[in-house]
């Protein structure tokens, strides 16, 4: 049996408005009426209809998020961030998987917008005008976690990617390092094309080391790529002595694939990677790493979602959150 809210009124004896006020946390009730409109719900096992009151009140208590991949560690620790806050507002989760894949990204957006969210998170590596076009027509707030959007019109939380990588470059030239590939994520992802490499080159520029396109490889973030990168790197004829990469999971790869060859870390190359999931504790040796705060990345996201779907003031849309180095035992 279906129970509703008039089910609780007639049982209670008191209207459907004080019922509804009970149930929203209205204050404007005396004690021992809430008191008995409780006990009644509690008996009857009454659930507020969510669909219901979001038509009532024009909101659904609804955060849609986009995530390209919820099996890659970063993502998921990013969600949880995000997740966690939006609990702690009151605010349930539609958790969608993108597969990186533009198309059924603005598919999902869509989908999303017509479930009648009160607004979105988007984490996505490549944000194109089309993206940004599909975002300028949404109702309800959008904020990106983790991704670029070159022209910074959306809202987003990140850290510094080219300063980051620029200050793991400008740490390895510091010990005598010459010969310094970089392993990236796809060329395509602003995050990679316009930050990470920029950084790279910056400091090799400022230090006098010119820029050889055979130690930049892209990969795509995984294992396999990994291993397909330092294989790659062994057969250049200046071969690099460190080794910057751009996911913990690839930097796993190159790990493993230059221990299958018979080298050693860090004796043989240095190696720092960029993520600081629990990835780089559980190899050995232990990763050096940039450290992005992930979750906060993810936490700072719906926090800034939260203000501006309550139209609360926001000092900064675009928030950029501090990095750090951790030395382990994959550098000197």
């Amino acid at each position: 049996m279906n129970i509703t809210i008039y089910d609780v009124a007639r049982e209670a004896n008191v209207s459907m408005a004080t019922v509804s006020r009970v149930v929203n946390g209205n204050p404007n009730v005396k004690p021992v009426t809430r008191k008995k409109v409780l006990e009644v719900i509690e008996r009857l096992g009454y659930r507020p209809n969510a669909v219901a009151r979001g038509l009532a009140s024009k909101k659904t208590t609804t955060v849609g998020v986009i995530i390209p991949d919820i099996s890659n560690i970063f993502f998921a620790e990013l969600a949880r961030g995000i997740e966690d806050i939006a609990t702690m507002y009151k605010y349930n989760i539609i958790l969608s998987n993108s597969d990186q894949n533009k198309d059924k990204e603005l598919h999902l957006l869509n989908t999303m917008l017509g479930k009648q969210v009160d607004g979105l998170v988007f984490m996505g590596g490549n944000i194109t005008a089309d993206h940004v076009e599909e975002f300028g027509k949404s109702p309800v707030p959008i904020v990106l976690a983790g991704s670029i959007e070159e022209s910074n019109q959306i809202p987003s939380v990140n850290i510094d990617y080219e300063e980051a990588v620029y200050d793991s470059i400008k740490e390895f030239i510091e010990k005598g390092h010459k010969n310094i590939a970089f392993v990236v994520g796809p060329l395509h992802e602003p995050k990679n094309t316009f930050k990470k490499l920029r950084g790279y080159q910056r400091a090799l520029e400022e230090s006098g080391i010119p820029y050889n396109e055979e130690l930049v490889v892209e990969g795509d973030y995984t294992y396999d790529s990994g291993i397909e990168a330092i294989e790659k790197l062994l057969e250049v004829s200046d071969r690099p002595t460190a080794i910057l990469v751009g996911s913990d999971e690839m930097a796993l790869g190159v790990v493993h694939g230059a221990e299958d060859k018979g080298y050693k870390i860090p004796k043989d190359f240095e190696v720092i990677t960029s993520d600081n999931t629990r990835l780089s504790l559980m190899v050995r040796p232990q990763l050096t790493t940039i450290v992005q705060p992930l979750y906060d990345i993810g936490a700072v996201a719906m926090r800034l979602l939260t203000k501006l779907m309550n139209k609360e003031k926001v000092e900064e849309q675009i928030v950029v959150l501090p990095h750090r180095i951790e030395h382990r035992r994959s550098t000197k």
